[in-house]
């Protein structure tokens, strides 16, 4: 059975919500940091881990 509109929305919600606390609890940034490296890199785990350590850093 496919998801309708508002099951998918609730479900990339919580995938997002997922990789904000996975990379907090990771790197120690910010969650509205975390939330910004997701809009600026997209869903890429390596990607936004590599740029939440970066950004940890400074």
């Amino acid at each position: 059975m496919a998801e309708n509109k508002q099951e998918r929305a609730e479900r990339v919600q919580a995938e997002k919500d997922f990789r904000v606390q996975f990379l907090m609890g990771e790197t120690g940034i910010a969650e509205a940091q975390a939330r910004d490296l997701i809009k600026m890199h997209g869903d890429n785990p390596n990607s936004l881990l590599r740029e939440a350590r970066l950004l940890a850093k400074n």
